[in-house]
């Protein structure tokens, strides 16, 4: 019987992580290298993606590698996958976090708006997965983590989130998580969504103006606060470990709570 600890232990395993040189993104991939993982930092940003990856290897003693690329390039995300496998010898571990968001009232929403959103959030997160789970498929598994949103199982008024292709996206990454979960598991490898609420970002900043925003909005999740560092990096190396070894086709939510009392709209 293997001892709990080691369950979450992720030391010989490579992962890629997107969307990784800023928020959510790179406090997953920090959190995958304090658990082991030598990890790709991937972002549309060189600048970016550089700056985190070597603040992390310095800060975990873990490889962490940048790459720039673009999760609605096919080309560039192929190039990702070679450049994993090349630098680190595997893909055992995809944390799919790129996302875009395009805000417009729904009646004149832009279709070329609609499909960028979807270009990245479904179409580059599919594409990416697919990719890696050739490779894992050869190494005999590997785990796929998708960060999709609360935004997925939860309506919005218009003035407070008009963000439609964003939460149709969410709601088709969560989809193709169940999907790809029954079909990929013959070849040993896990596929779960974590649905996330409001984390403590650049784009929680907004609510930040106003106290009065900041406490009205704190009253529609029961934890009473905004997400932290900590709270999406253990939910991130769950899923991706062994202690997850039984979870596939999973959403997790991490959100404090939220949805559970109807979602954040109320306020």
């Amino acid at each position: 019987m293997t001892a709990t600890p080691a369950l979450f232990d992720l030391s010989g395993r490579a992962a890629i992580v997107t969307g990784a040189s800023r928020g959510i993104g790179r406090w997953i991939a920090e959190g995958l290298a304090e658990a082991g993982a030598d990890v790709v930092v991937a972002a549309r940003g060189a600048d970016g993606a550089a700056r985190a990856a070597e603040e992390i290897a310095r800060a975990t003693g873990r490889r962490a590698l940048p790459f720039a690329f673009d999760v609605a390039s096919a080309d560039d995300v192929v190039a990702l996958v070679a450049f994993a496998r090349r630098e680190l010898g595997a893909v055992d571990a995809l944390v799919n976090n790129a996302a875009v968001i395009v805000a417009a009232p729904t009646f004149d929403y832009p279709l070329d708006g609609w499909d960028e959103v979807f270009a990245v959030n479904a179409r580059g997160a599919f594409h990416l997965a697919q990719q890696c789970a050739r490779a894992m498929r050869e190494r005999g598994g590997g785990s796929i983590v998708n960060v999709s949103s609360i935004n997925a199982r939860l309506g919005a008024k218009e003035e407070h989130q008009p963000v439609v292709a964003y939460s149709a996206s969410k709601g088709a990454l969560e989809a193709m998580t169940r999907d790809l979960a029954a079909k990929w598991i013959p070849h040993g490898i896990r596929v779960n969504a974590l649905a996330l609420g409001s984390f403590d970002t650049d784009m929680a900043r907004f609510l930040k103006k106003s106290d009065e925003r900041l406490a009205r909005y704190l009253t529609t999740i029961p934890i009473g606060r905004l997400g932290v560092a900590e709270d999406v990096k253990g939910a991130a190396v769950f899923l991706a470990s062994d202690a997850a070894r039984y979870v596939t086709g999973a959403t997790l939510v991490v959100d404090g709570g939220c949805a559970a009392q109807g979602g954040p709209h109320v306020a």
